[in-house]
């Protein structure tokens, strides 16, 4: 039995995908992988974050490329078979799978880790080449010198127990052990290795340094390909007879590749369409996919940018350096974003920071409720009252609450700016995203509305919320019966709606609210 040698491992995992109704073919980047096959340049290692579709690509690319079963009946219709190199390289190489996060629970020890990988290449090499069976050898790479062949390795979860924090004494041994197994070795045709943490910055001796790495932070070559993209969502909408791509977009998208196109979470759009509704389908893994976990670190600084964030505002910052595998944990503002960058948690295009869809921002909003923000905490913990003030029309309450708010300790609340105000109304409110889908800036009637919230229930009325600054809050229930912002309610058969005038007088740093029931 073979471990990791030419078994049909990808074979079957990829024929499951090829035939599961929310497939999408991204079988176009076998070009580009198998241009570096025998050159300089056969080092590869793509880093995106989890439910990616890295190993689904891995798989891919090991069904195609393993010459002990035949796969043309899986590739024939896809968009590789179109290109000219396509036949050149099908089934035609032996491939070592290598599964890095195969850890049982009795492997307490580093040297029973790395042994089993060893010792694995060194059975399988043995099962395949009679001659080399009574022959004996320490290490794997000796092996497989002795057999004369080429190999592709495709190797995933490179990274597992560097974000796992597994054996750290012995993460530079584990590195050594790759590049002994990799580099400058005439049996290496190519290796494929995926992660979620790059490798470049780890090692002072540039151990595994032969890598070319594409990462969330930089990659404009490879990035179409994992993820989904705005074309592939559409067509799976379509097929699955669905037509909430909107609300698709809006809990799954934000991410951007180079061009501007968009790129979605691709198990939440499959999981959307497959249960017929939308929803946070985030997983927790552990504490590096936290987004408290790397807020704690410099919740001074990082502060402000997170309520600006959730507010829907972007932060403008340039970020270099890259978060890597076996680094400290970040200390410092740049780090923990480029960190959150790398897992996802945020996305970053031409300097613009922020938090990609409405999945990740119930994330940030679990997150401000921590003790860790201090009096950001108590305020959202507080937001509730909020609600159930507006709910009875207690305007002066609110007003209140409003006015508690901006004079607090955060100095992004200290401006007599829209924005500041906005951000305070978000805080005010943010516990209302509970029962309502709370929308910003959104086109209805004959403008934009500042703040619309959507009921999640039947018994709750609808809310239009519109902001003043040194007006009267009277001005602003006026203008949303002007401009009719009450449209985008009743289109969602919301009779039932609540006006809410909100002004702010920056003379006397004080807050008015009216609250007024409009009843179609």
């Amino acid at each position: 039995m073979n471990f990791c040698l030419n078994t049909n491992a990808a074979y079957v995992d990829f024929n499951r995908l090829v035939h599961d109704r929310f497939f999408v073919d991204k079988s176009a980047i076998i070009e580009k992988i198998s241009a570096r096959i025998n050159t300089k340049n056969r080092y590869v290692c793509i880093t995106k974050p989890r439910r990616f579709g890295k190993t689904s690509v891995l798989n891919m690319l090991g069904a195609y490329y393993g010459k002990a079963y035949g796969a043309k009946n899986l590739f024939d219709g896809l968009k590789i078979s179109k290109s000219a190199s396509y036949a050149v390289h099908l089934n035609k190489y032996n491939v070592i799978n290598l599964c890095m996060n195969e850890i049982p629970l009795d492997w307490s020890r580093y040297e029973d880790y790395i042994t089993h990988f060893n010792n694995a290449i060194i059975h399988d090499v043995k099962e395949n080449y009679p001659a080399l069976k009574d022959k004996r050898f320490e290490k794997a790479s000796d092996a497989l010198w002795a057999t004369g062949d080429e190999f592709i390795f495709m190797i995933d979860e490179w990274d597992y127990i560097f974000n796992h924090e597994l054996y750290p004494e012995h993460q530079g041994a584990f590195l050594e052990f790759l590049r002994n197994l990799l580099k400058d070795k005439p049996y290496v045709a190519l290796t494929y290795m995926t992660g979620v943490l790059p490798i470049k910055k780890y090692c002072t001796g540039s151990a595994l340094n032969m890598f070319d790495e594409y990462t969330m932070l930089k990659d404009h070559f490879y990035e179409n390909y994992f993820g989904f993209l705005e074309c592939e969502v559409e067509a799976l909408c379509q097929k699955q007879g669905k037509v909430f791509l909107e609300e698709i977009r809006d809990w799954y998208n934000g991410y951007l590749t180079g061009n501007g196109e968009r790129i979605y979470n691709p198990r939440s759009v499959v999981l959307a369409l497959m249960n017929g509704y939308c929803q946070s389908y985030w997983t927790r893994t552990g504490k590096m996919d936290e987004v408290l976990f790397f807020l704690k670190y410099n919740i001074g600084e990082v502060r402000d940018d997170v309520v600006k964030m959730v507010d829907g505002s972007s932060i403008w910052i340039d970020i270099e350096e890259e978060f890597a595998a076996g680094q400290e944990q970040p200390q410092n503002r740049e780090a923990i974003y480029a960190a959150m960058i790398i897992y996802g948690l945020l996305s970053y295009s031409d300097g613009e920071l922020r938090i990609p869809n409405k999945e990740l921002m119930i994330e940030f909003q679990k997150a401000l409720k921590d003790d860790e923000f201090g009096y950001v905490a108590e305020l959202v913990r507080n937001s509730g009252a909020v609600l159930e003030a507006t709910l009875n029309k207690k305007g002066d309450i609110v007003a209140s609450y409003l006015h508690d708010i901006h004079n607090s300790e955060l100095p992004i609340l200290r401006y007599n700016d829209e924005n500041s105000l906005s951000c305070v109304v978000t805080l005010a409110y943010l516990s209302a995203r509970n029962k309502y889908k709370v929308e910003r800036e959104e086109k209805s009637g004959k403008g934009f509305v500042d703040f619309i919230f959507y009921p999640r229930r039947k018994n709750l009325p609808g809310i239009i919320l519109e902001l003043k600054a040194n007006k009267t809050p009277e001005n602003a229930i006026s203008q949303i019966k002007e401009k009719e912002y009450c449209e985008k309610l009743k289109k969602e058969n919301v009779t039932h709606i609540l006006a809410v005038g909100i002004n702010y007088d920056t003379r006397v740093k004080e807050h008015q609210c009216v609250i007024e029931e409009l009843i179609e």
